[in-house]
């Protein structure tokens, strides 16, 4: 009895290792063709003087962008349960194309290779972070109360200097960037794979989405913080 016991209790847990690597592998390929598609779009959209003659010729046309971003992430992220797994995907890819349109500026701003190099340099402490996040034992849930709370407070600084514009704090603000996102990163990709490990019966697909999203926004996020210590601009 007690070897039955023991063979089941470890086939229930390589189900569940299973079940959270795939889980993973889900997440890390739909961010990635996530990334892909940013990448793509802002690079046309940077090219196309259609998109610049409507950006330059309406003021709004940025705060429109920002507004469907924002509102996107908040379909995904409330009406997840809501949605089939097909309209969660549809939707996040639709947040990547708008957010690519966005970020077409720095393509202008900032100079190729500084670009590339940054968008390496962000890659490897993504990459590094997350695996942290995946593999260590210690509990990083105390840390993601603080790092939102932290968040809170960047938004709230970065819409403050927008008035002052002082350079003393965009600089803060930055450092202040880089340190909440790689924190973030780690806490995210934890959080992810315990979710899918507590709930092997859930729709996975969906888990996916909401992971990808979430690691998605930490790597963009990263990057453009990355971006104002090591972009060169043109």
């Amino acid at each position: 009895m007690n070897n039955y016991e023991n063979n089941y209790g470890l086939g229930q847990s390589q189900s569940v290792d299973a079940i959270v690597s795939q889980t993973m592998k889900q997440v890390y390929f739909r961010m990635f063709l996530a990334l892909l598609v940013t990448a793509f779009v802002s690079m046309w959209a940077t090219g196309s003087e259609m998109f610049w003659s409507i950006l330059l010729n309406n003021s709004s046309a940025i705060w429109i962008l920002m507004l469907v971003e924002i509102g996107l992430v908040i379909a995904i992220s409330g009406a997840i349960n809501r949605l089939s797994a097909a309209a969660a995907s549809g939707l996040f890819f639709l947040f990547a194309i708008v957010n690519g349109l966005s970020l077409a500026p720095i393509f202008i701003i900032y100079t190729g290779a500084s670009i590339a190099k940054t968008f390496f340099i962000t890659a490897g402490t993504f990459g590094a972070m997350s695996v942290y996040g995946y593999f260590t034992n210690r509990d990083l849930s105390k840390f993601g109360s603080i790092l939102i709370m932290a968040l809170f407070g960047l938004v709230i600084c970065s819409l403050v200097n927008i008035f002052m514009q002082s350079d003393s704090l965009q600089w803060i603000i930055s450092i202040a960037g880089v340190l909440i996102f790689i924190g973030l990163t780690a806490w995210d990709t934890q959080k992810i794979k315990v979710m899918a490990a507590s709930m092997p019966d859930a729709d996975h697909s969906k888990l996916a989405t909401i992971g990808a999203l979430s690691l998605y926004l930490d790597f963009i996020n990263l990057f453009l913080y990355l971006l104002r210590f090591f972009g060169n601009r043109r």
